[in-house]
C-alpha cells in the first residue's frame, strides 16, 4: 500500500487537505505551510472559514471546482468512510489519512474505486524521506 509513496509525492501537484485548522498551533496548519513550501497547491477543506492564508477554502469536497490530486485527511477515524465516498464522487486520486487515521474497510473501498491509499502516515513526514 505505501511503496507508492515516493512517486505519489513526486507526481502530485494539488493536495485538498481536509480539516485544515486555520489555528497556526495546530498540527494540520503547520503541515499545509510545509506543502505550500514544498510548491504543492493546498485546497484547504473545512466548512468553519472562506479563506486560509490568502487561499479560497471550500466547504466539502464536492465544493472544490477544480481536479485534485491528494485528499489529506486530518479529521478522525469515523470520519473517514464518508470522507472516501466524497473523493470517489470527485474523482481524485489518492486518499491519505494522517497519522493514527485508520478506515481499512474505507481504504479498500477507496482502492477498489481506482485510488491509491496511503493511510495512517503523516504526509510531511513522508515528504521529507522522499
Amino acid at each position: 500500500m505505501n511503496e507508492h509513496i515516493p512517486a505519489i509525492l513526486r507526481t502530485a501537484r494539488r493536495i485538498a487537505v481536509v480539516g485544515l485548522s486555520d489555528k497556526p498551533h495546530r498540527i494540520s496548519h503547520g503541515i499545509a505551510e510545509t506543502l505550500l513550501a514544498h510548491g504543492y497547491e493546498v485546497v484547504p477543506v473545512n466548512p468553519g472559514f472562506r479563506e486560509w492564508n490568502g487561499i479560497p477554502a471550500w466547504p466539502d469536497l464536492r465544493s472544490v471546482p477544480f481536479p485534485i490530486d491528494i485528499v489529506n485527511v486530518f479529521r478522525r477515524s469515523e470520519h473517514v468512510a464518508a470522507l472516501v465516498e466524497e473523493a470517489i464522487a470527485v474523482g481524485a486520486k489518492v486518499f491519505w489519512t494522517q497519522s493514527g487515521v485508520v478506515d481499512y474497510a474505507a481504504a479498500a473501498h477507496a482502492e477498489q474505486a481506482g485510488m491509491k491509499v496511503v493511510m495512517d502516515r503523516c504526509i510531511a513526514v513522508e515528504l521529507a524521506r522522499s
